[in-house]
């Protein structure tokens, strides 16, 4: 079979014929998801430090929550999207990337933020 059947297109395992990638793309994404959640971990936690300097205020406090909030969504999806890798056939998720793509952006706006307090 060359390509995938029409079931296939609806639901990646409803196909008997078609088999998971024998390459490694999977992995990659999955570790490319990860990657990111980590280095979105490192510029929450970088949002997040002046929240905890002695002179304070409400500002940066609700920074620190917003970004350690938007880090929190982050992982999750970059988990929901690992876990769909690792059980089902590959296939392009808009949704997930999208979001993904907003939150980290906004993780991004959220620590220029705390530059320009």
């Amino acid at each position: 079979m060359s390509g995938p059947c029409a079931e296939h297109v609806r639901d990646p395992g409803a196909c008997a014929d078609v088999r998971r990638d024998p390459g490694a793309s999977a992995e990659r994404t999955r570790l490319a998801w990860r990657r990111t959640g980590l280095s979105a971990a490192a510029v929450a936690l970088l949002t997040v430090r002046p929240a905890f300097a002695p002179g304070a205020g409400p500002a940066e406090w609700l920074l620190a929550a917003a970004s350690m909030a938007v880090w929190a969504a982050v992982v999750g999806i970059a988990l929901y999207r690992g876990r769909d890798l690792r059980t089902r056939f590959p296939s392009p998720a808009p949704r997930p990337v999208r979001a993904y793509a907003v939150l980290v952006a906004a993780l991004a706006v959220l620590g220029c933020g705390v530059v320009m307090l």
